[in-house]
């Protein structure tokens, strides 16, 4: 395979995405910095065609030319597995490579908070891990799912576009299906799903509205239902899934969602100062404050909620922002970048007062 070589320095780098797109070198991201890799030519349309038509298939490659995009994932042995979405642009064809670790992570290899830990002890449910593109939402899911996996007798099935790590059966079975390969959508997915005794159910990213009421559905109907959005806060997420809904089903899906919720993560990730990242969390735990909250729709009030939740593990993203900065794992000019300019002060001024510059 003529990316072979670039896949093994990428895996050697520590990159976590590789970027082969017409008119550039092949670029490596590596610790959240674009790094060229200077010792190859410039891609031309027909050599990035030719790099990435041989990882397709034809199938694949019949799709890609019909609808001009397509997302995959692909397993180099001996190397690594990889989720790739191929698109078309002004220059030509170019695609992104996202190294899936070979290993799936603990939560304490991803130095996960300790209160993520009473995740996998939830029977039924909706959790919801929200974030950018590349803030390390599957990462996260893994690991937790994983930790089922080896120490609960469950029947997990997941949901994926595409399938990004594989699990071996543990104490659990799994069953991994992916969109447009072992089904036609996350719809058609979920409604059989509910009719195959899953324990367990991952929803790789709610879309739709369908998909969004059927994750509910399944919440509510006592499965333990994980799912992706891109969204960024607890309480922004909450209302980007009842806005789904038109303004007559709303109160309904509040009412569904106030019982049917358990927890919203959100993850960001930072710059450390030795060179690598770092994940930076929201975590809301539903309680009866918060069910409250979304039933009334005062979801605006549930930041404070977090913010005294302390002790039921939950943490608003400043804080764990000002966390990560106090213990020196990020510089100051990071921290800058998440926080409100009146935090950003008065943490600039406690730096100062404690002789500890950053």
């Amino acid at each position: 395979m003529r990316l072979d070589k670039i896949f093994k320095e990428a895996l050697e780098r520590g990159a976590s995405d590789i970027f082969i797109t017409t008119g550039s070198r092949p670029v490596f991201r590596i610790a959240g910095n674009l790094v060229l890799k200077e010792d190859h030519a410039v891609l031309t349309d027909e050599t990035a065609s030719l790099y990435l038509f041989e990882i397709m298939g034809e199938a694949n490659v019949k799709k890609f030319k019909e609808e001009l995009d397509i997302d995959l994932s692909i397993e180099v042995p001996a190397v690594a597995r990889f989720r790739v979405n191929i698109f078309m642009q002004r220059k030509g064809i170019g695609g992104v490579f996202r190294l899936i670790p070979s290993k799936i992570p603990t939560m304490e290899d991803l130095s996960l908070p300790e209160s993520f830990k009473k995740i996998p002890s939830f029977q039924n449910g909706l959790i919801l891990v929200t974030g950018p593109t590349g803030c390390g939402k599957s990462t996260t899911l893994a690991a937790i799912i994983n930790d089922i996996n080896i120490n609960t007798d469950a029947h997990i099935i997941t949901i994926e576009d595409p399938i990004e790590f594989v699990y071996e059966n543990k104490k659990s079975i799994i069953e991994q299906r992916e969109v447009r390969t072992h089904t036609q959508s996350f719809q058609n997915a979920l409604r059989a799903t509910l009719r195959e005794d899953p324990d367990v159910i991952l929803v790789g990213e709610m879309r739709d509205l369908e998909t969004i009421a059927l994750a509910i559905t399944a919440a509510e109907t006592g499965h333990l239902v994980f799912a992706t959005l891109h969204t960024s806060g607890a309480a922004k997420t909450i209302d980007r899934i009842i806005n789904v809904f038109p303004g007559d089903r709303q109160a309904q899906v509040r009412s569904e969602l106030s019982e049917a919720l358990r927890a919203v993560i959100w993850k960001k990730l930072l710059k450390r100062v030795d060179g690598g990242v770092v994940g930076a969390h929201e975590v809301l735990f539903v309680n009866t404050a918060t069910a409250n909250l979304i039933r009334e729709n005062k979801t605006h009030q549930i930041s404070s909620v977090i913010e005294m939740g302390v002790q039921e593990g939950m943490q608003t993203m400043e804080k764990n922002v000002e966390f990560l900065l106090d213990q020196g794992i990020i510089s100051l000019e990071e921290a800058a970048k998440h926080l409100p300019p009146e935090q950003l002060e008065k943490l600039q001024k406690l730096q100062k007062q404690r002789g500890k510059p950053r």
